[in-house]
């Protein structure tokens, strides 16, 4: 694919702070924040925040991380490696990301907190959806604490990188955080739900494991074997809503964006069903 314009995405900027970050905006009523995975709002993730949009939300999409509208994978599979790893240094050494560490929230999901507030008192509704993808996939979860977060969806959640055993079993998510999530799910009828490909190193299946062990049945897991995954993606199956997606009727990873799609407009309570 080649770079994308956003020419139909109106860009702003929100601020926590002194920490002010660019926002993409598409769509109109209750609110999706849409939060990249990396490296950034490529197109494929602008192509997921208009199906969003398209079934009556306004897909909200923060910029954490690349430049956006690239498209890192054009020049397949080393182009797409090395924009990649551009983008994953800087936020290893940041302070805002927990990429190494267990029973760890992220800094950065304050900001993210926050956003989702000011977009519940702007687009209105019920609450407001999360949809976070790999690198910020278990973002959505420990945004779940906030009580206008009523839709989240954790999309091969990476971290923390699953190196050993304890690290594969866990979540970026702080024991308290988590312990906020299950009360939810538990008290208020909540549920997340958690997609990924079953071969993914990245998001092994202990950590799906320990997200039902946590939250019970309100854990909506859809794991997908890694045949289901477009072969024309230069990375390995990963990316279930974007990169790996096949986007025709009958296919399973079109069966989950649909599922998915489907929880968002149930929870968020809008009448142009997917």
């Amino acid at each position: 694919m080649a770079d994308d314009p956003l020419d139909d995405f109106e860009t702003t900027s929100f601020s926590v702070g002194d920490r002010a970050r660019r926002i993409d905006r598409t769509g109109e009523g209750p609110a999706v924040i849409v939060v990249p995975e990396m490296p950034g709002l490529t197109p494929k993730v602008a192509d997921f925040a208009r199906r969003v949009a398209a079934i009556g939300c306004t897909a909200v999409v923060p910029h954490l991380f690349g430049r956006p509208g690239h498209d890192p994978y054009a020049g397949g599979r080393l182009a797409a490696t090395t924009s990649l790893v551009r983008s994953l240094v800087p936020a290893c050494v940041s302070r805002e990301f927990t990429v190494f560490a267990t029973g760890r929230t992220s800094p950065v999901v304050r900001w993210l907190r926050a956003l989702a507030r000011a977009e519940h008192a702007r687009c209105g509704g019920p609450g407001v959806g999360v949809v976070g993808m790999c690198f910020t996939g278990g973002f959505a979860l420990a945004m779940a604490t906030d009580p206008t977060v009523v839709a989240p969806v954790m999309s091969q959640p990476s971290l923390p990188l699953a190196v050993g055993k304890k690290r594969a079993r866990s979540v970026d998510c702080s024991p308290s955080d988590l312990t906020a999530v299950a009360d939810r799910c538990r008290n208020e009828g909540l549920e997340v739900v958690g997609l990924r490909f079953c071969g993914d190193r990245l998001v092994p299946g202990a950590r799906f494991e320990h997200l039902h062990e946590v939250l019970g049945d309100a854990f909506v897991a859809v794991e997908l074997d890694d045949a289901a995954a477009d072969p024309a993606s230069p990375l390995a199956p990963h990316s279930v809503l974007t990169e790996h997606l096949l986007d025709e009727p009958g296919e399973p990873t079109r069966d989950a964006l649909d599922r998915v799609l489907r929880f968002l407009a149930d929870r968020l309570e809008v009448d142009n069903r997917a």
